[in-house]
């Protein structure tokens, strides 16, 4: 019984303290100190949502990342800094994104894109929410990472050529000598940031 007991307990404190790695049990980070969330290492990359109608700026937190789908033939990937400030991602660059946008077909391909539903058939739960790194929080967002000491570490590639049929909205990090960057995906064409 105590051995259950000092099973269980171990497991707790584990849990209370540990992060999310998604795709393996080791991650890419050496330093795991200060990750909240991190990916296996491979040619995956984190799908940002994609909206069709952009809140107002009162109902936006700060590092909000997204697919600004509000113009279906004009798509970007956005990132909200503050207060009514939108950084383009995309660098000007628009994708056409209708036939993602418009497409009620079921899932029958690893592109999950293409099976978003239309805006006459969704009805969002506005207060829906996932939290990593605490019980609540006041940010608004779908997936929220909540930690004043832990970040996430992106999906790490050596190239984007290595992704294959990446989705809109797709974003990794490139992880090769001299070339380190962020690539994010608007559904036609990849944008680099270098740091």
């Amino acid at each position: 019984m105590k051995k259950l007991i000092l099973s269980i307990s171990i497991m707790i404190s584990g849990m209370a303290f540990s992060q999310v790695i998604i795709g393996n049990q080791t991650g890419t980070a050496g330093n795991k100190n200060a990750v909240l969330v991190e990916f296996a290492s491979g040619n995956k990359g984190i799908i940002l949502p994609y909206v069709r109608t952009v809140q107002a700026a009162a109902d936006l937190t700060p590092g909000t990342i997204l697919v600004d789908a509000s113009d279906a033939t004009k798509a970007k990937v956005k990132y909200y800094k503050d207060t009514n400030t939108w950084v383009d991602l995309s660098s000007g660059n628009e994708a056409d994104l209708t036939k993602f946008v418009t497409s009620n077909s079921p899932l029958t391909r690893v592109n999950v894109m293409d099976s978003q539903p239309t805006a006459a058939t969704v009805t969002e739960v506005a207060t829906a929410k996932a939290i990593i790194g605490a019980d609540a929080s006041t940010a608004k967002g779908v997936l929220v990472l909540e930690s004043t000491s832990k970040v996430m570490v992106l999906p790490q590639v050596a190239d984007t050529n290595d992704v294959t049929d990446p989705a809109p909205g797709m974003m990794v990090y490139i992880n090769k000598a001299g070339a380190k960057r962020l690539a994010v995906f608007n559904g036609a064409k990849w944008t680099y940031w270098k740091p």
